[in-house]
C-alpha cells in the first residue's frame, strides 16, 4: 500500500479518540442555553434530551446523580441555562453535552418547582373544595405546629389569650426551614392525628424567602396536610406569601396572628351575642305567654262550666216538683169537692135504693179515684226518677266515675275528639275521676 504525501493514515477510532481529546481539553466546562426537546428517562434514571435553538441541535445527557440536585423537573419545551462538559461518544462518532448543572431560563428553579408541584397536586384533587374540612366554631383544644422560638408562636399565643384564654394550646415545636424540616412537620401532623386529643391544627411560621419556605412547598408536607383527619389552618409568611401548604390546607390565613383569629371566636363578642339572644328569647317568651293567656281567657269564656249545667238541671227539677205538687193538690181538691156535691145530692133524694145505688156508685168512684191517683202518682214518680237518672247521667263527674276519661292537648287544652287531631309523640292530658295523667302518643289507630 502506498502512503499519502503527508506520511500518516488515521484509523476511525484513532481519529475519533483524538477529536474527543481535543474537544474535552478545549471545552472542559461551558455555559450554554437552549430549549429541551425529545426528553426521555430510561430505566437507568439518566435523562437524555436534545438541546436546540433555531439553527442547530446538540445531543445532551444529565446523569442521575447530578439530576438529584435539581429542585424542578425537566420537561419538553423548557428553556434552560446550564454548565456542561463537551464530549464525544466514540461508538457513534457524535459529540454531546454532559450537563453538571441546570437552571430554568428567566424564572428561578424554586419558582419552576413550585409551579410544577402546584399543577401536579391540583391534578390529583389536593386543592378541591369538596375535600376541605370545616373549622370547628369553638375548639376544645388547638395544636400549634411551628418553631418553638419563633415570633410566630408568640403572636399566636398573644392572640388566643386575648380572644379566648380558656382554650388549651398544645405546642409541637419543629424546624420550619433547613434540613429535616419537612420530616419534622410531617411527623408532627401524623402524631397529632394519632392522638386525636385536639380539634384543630395551626401550621405556622414567620415570613422569609422562597428558599426559607421550601418545607411548606414540599410534596410530603402537602400529602400530610391532605391526609389529616383534623382540620388544618395555615399561617405561613406574610400576607403576600402563598405556599403549596396554603392551597392544600382547609383554611389559609395571611399571617400566624390571623390564623389564631380564624381559629377562635372573640370571647367578648360571644358574650354580647349571648346577651342579645337571651334578651330576644325573653321577649319571645313574654309575647308567647301573653298570647297563650289570651287564648285561655277566650276559651274559658266560650266553655260552659259543668256546674252551671247541674244548676240548670236542678232548677228544672225543682220546677217539675212544684208543678207535680200543684197537680196533685188540685186533683185531690177537685175530687173532694165532687164527693161533697154528691153527698149533698144524696141527702136531698134520700130513697133507700138510690142510697144503696149511690153508695155503690160512690164506692166505685172512690175505688176509681184511688186507682187513678195511684196510677198518676206512679207515672209522676217514674217520670221523676227518669229525669233524675238523666240528670245524673249528664253529670260529667258521673261519666268519669264510670271509667271514662277526657283527653285534651297540653298546649292549647283542646279536647281530643278524633285521632286525626294528634300526631306521634304529642303530649296529652288525660282527666280521670280522680287525678290527671300526662301521656305521650306512641301509636295512632284510625
Amino acid at each position: 500500500m502506498t502512503q499519502k504525501k503527508n506520511g500518516h493514515i488515521y484509523t476511525v477510532s484513532k481519529l475519533t479518540r483524538e477529536i474527543k481529546y481535543f474537544l474535552e481539553e478545549t471545552y472542559p466546562f461551558i455555559w450554554i442555553t437552549g430549549e429541551i426537546s425529545n426528553y426521555s428517562v430510561p430505566s437507568s434514571g439518566h435523562s437524555y434530551f436534545t438541546l436546540k435553538d433555531q439553527q442547530a441541535v446538540i445531543s445532551s445527557v444529565m446523569f442521575k446523580n447530578q439530576k438529584r440536585k435539581l429542585k424542578f423537573n425537566l420537561e419538553n419545551g423548557m428553556k434552560i441555562v446550564g454548565m456542561a462538559r463537551l464530549s464525544l461518544y466514540e461508538p457513534r462518532g457524535s459529540y454531546q453535552l454532559i450537563f453538571e448543572h441546570l437552571e430554568p431560563e428567566g424564572a428561578g428553579s424554586i419558582q419552576i418547582a413550585f409551579e410544577q408541584l402546584k399543577r401536579k397536586l391540583s391534578g390529583k384533587g389536593f386543592f378541591d373544595v369538596k375535600y376541605k374540612k370545616s373549622i370547628p366554631f369553638l375548639p376544645s383544644k388547638i395544636s400549634i405546629i411551628t418553631s418553638g422560638t419563633g415570633a410566630a408562636l408568640k403572636d399566636i399565643i398573644n392572640v388566643t389569650q386575648r380572644r379566648l384564654p380558656n382554650c388549651p394550646l398544645e405546642i409541637v415545636a419543629v424546624k420550619v426551614q433547613g434540613n429535616e424540616s419537612e420530616k419534622q412537620i410531617c411527623d408532627a401532623i401524623h402524631l397529632i392525628n394519632q392522638r386525636l386529643k385536639s380539634d384543630l391544627i395551626i401550621l405556622a411560621r414567620g415570613g422569609g424567602s422562597m428558599e426559607d419556605l421550601s418545607a411548606f412547598n414540599s410534596e410530603s408536607v402537602a400529602k400530610a396536610i391532605f391526609q389529616s383527619s383534623l382540620p388544618i389552618i395555615t399561617g405561613v409568611g406574610h400576607e403576600t406569601d402563598f405556599t403549596i401548604a396554603d392551597f392544600v390546607a382547609d383554611l389559609r390565613a395571611p399571617t400566624p396572628s390571623a390564623a389564631a383569629e380564624l381559629a377562635l371566636p372573640d370571647k367578648y363578642a360571644l358574650l354580647q351575642k349571648m346577651t342579645d339572644l337571651q334578651e330576644t328569647l325573653n321577649r319571645s317568651l313574654k309575647n308567647k305567654f301573653f298570647d297563650l293567656s289570651q287564648v285561655i281567657i277566650q276559651l274559658t269564656d266560650r266553655l260552659k262550666s259543668p256546674e252551671i249545667l247541674v244548676y240548670d238541671l236542678r232548677f228544672k227539677l225543682e220546677d217539675y216538683e212544684t208543678r207535680l205538687a200543684n197537680i196533685l193538690k188540685n186533683y185531690v181538691h177537685y175530687n173532694k169537692e165532687k164527693c161533697h156535691w154528691l153527698s149533698k145530692a144524696l141527702s136531698n133524694v134520700n130513697p133507700v135504693e138510690k142510697i144503696s145505688n149511690h153508695r155503690q156508685y160512690i164506692k166505685i168512684l172512690s175505688h176509681a179515684l184511688n186507682h187513678n191517683f195511684q196510677k198518676k202518682f206512679q207515672e209522676i214518680k217514674i217520670n221523676f226518677l227518669n229525669l233524675n237518672s238523666k240528670l245524673k247521667a249528664l253529670n260529667p263527674e258521673a261519666v268519669l266515675k264510670r271509667g271514662y276519661s277526657i283527653s285534651r292537648s297540653i298546649t292549647d287544652k283542646k279536647v281530643i275528639l278524633d285521632s286525626s287531631g294528634v300526631k306521634i309523640k304529642d303530649q296529652l292530658e288525660v282527666i280521670l275521676y280522680k287525678g290527671r295523667l300526662i301521656t305521650r302518643v306512641e301509636k295512632i289507630n284510625d
